[in-house]
C-alpha cells in the first residue's frame, strides 16, 4: 500500500504573505515598547550631536544616519536575536514541517520586523529637521529608503542570526552591526578615519543615509539617490538571499 502523497508546497507570495501576518501579530506587543526605545535612542543621538555637528553638511549626516538607526535597531538587531532564539529553541524545526518555501520564512519575518521601524523612522526624521532646520520637502524618499534600508538590514540580521551557533552569540552579532550602523552611519564621513571607509562602504545602511542626506539640497541630485538606493536594494537581495542559505542550512542540522 503506497503512502499518502504529501501536500503541495504553498506558493511563495501566499507563503509569505501568511509568515507576514503572524511574525506581525506575534511581535506587536513585544516589540512596541523596544521600538520606542529606539526613537528615543536615535532623537538622544541627535540632540547631544546639535552642540557637535559644524555646519549644514554635518547636519545632514547626522539626521539621516539616525533616522537609519531606527531600522538598524529593530531590523539587525532584534531580527539577529529572534533568529538565534528560534534556532537555540528548536523553533526552526517547525518551520520545516511547513511546506513552505525557506524564502517565504525569511522575507516574512524580516518584512514584519522592517514594518515596525516605519514610525520610529519618520518621527525621527522630522524632529531632525526641527533640530537642525533642515527642509522637510522631499522625505517622502523615506518611501523608498525604508523598504530598501529595512530589507538589506533585516536580511543581514536574519543571516547573522541563523549562522551563530550560540544564541548569545547571535545577540552580541546583532548588537555589533547596530554599533557599526550608529558609527558609520551618524557619524559624519568626514570625521571617520580612512581606514573605516572600507567598512562604512560594506554596510547596507550606507546607501541608504546617503540617498536621504542628498535630499536636503535644496536642488537634489536624483540620479546619485537613485543610484544609492539601487545599491541598497541589490545589497538587500544578496542579503535576504543569504539569510535564505542560512535558513537551509540551519534547518537541516
Amino acid at each position: 500500500m503506497w503512502p499518502a502523497p504529501l501536500a503541495p508546497r504553498a506558493r511563495l507570495l501566499p507563503a509569505l504573505g501568511a509568515v507576514y501576518r503572524a511574525q506581525l501579530s506575534r511581535a506587536r506587543v513585544a516589540r512596541i515598547p523596544l521600538l520606542f526605545v529606539a526613537t528615543f535612542q536615535s532623537v538622544g543621538i541627535m540632540v547631544l550631536m546639535r552642540g557637535v555637528a559644524d555646519g549644514p553638511a554635518e547636519a545632514r549626516a547626522v539626521v539621516a544616519g539616525s533616522s537609519v538607526l531606527v531600522v538598524a535597531f529593530v531590523a539587525l538587531n532584534l531580527l539577529a536575536q529572534y533568529f538565534g532564539q528560534l534556532r537555540a529553541g528548536g523553533g526552526l524545526d517547525h518551520y520545516a514541517t511547513l511546506p513552505v518555501p525557506p524564502a517565504a520564512v525569511v522575507l516574512g519575518a524580516a518584512a514584519a520586523y522592517a514594518s515596525f521601524t516605519v514610525p520610529g523612522t519618520v518621527v525621527t526624521a522630522v524632529i531632525g529637521c526641527l533640530l537642525f532646520q533642515l527642509p522637510m520637502a522631499h522625505l517622502w524618499v523615506l518611501a523608498a529608503v525604508l523598504p530598501l534600508a529595512g530589507a538589506a538590514l533585516a536580511g543581514l540580521g536574519a543571516f547573522l542570526g541563523l549562522l551563530a551557533p550560540r544564541q548569545e552569540l547571535a545577540t552580541l552579532c546583532g548588537q555589533l552591526g547596530m554599533s557599526a550602523a550608529l558609527l558609520l552611519g551618524v557619524l559624519p564621513a568626514e570625521r571617520l578615519p580612512a581606514v573605516l571607509d572600507l567598512a562604512r562602504d560594506l554596510l547596507p545602511s550606507t546607501y541608504g543615509v546617503e540617498a536621504l542626506i542628498r535630499t536636503f539640497d535644496a536642488d537634489p541630485d536624483w540620479l546619485a539617490v537613485a543610484a544609492d538606493l539601487g545599491v541598497c536594494a541589490g545589497v538587500g537581495l544578496l542579503s535576504l538571499t543569504a539569510a535564505t542559505w542560512a535558513f537551509r542550512r540551519a534547518a537541516t542540522r
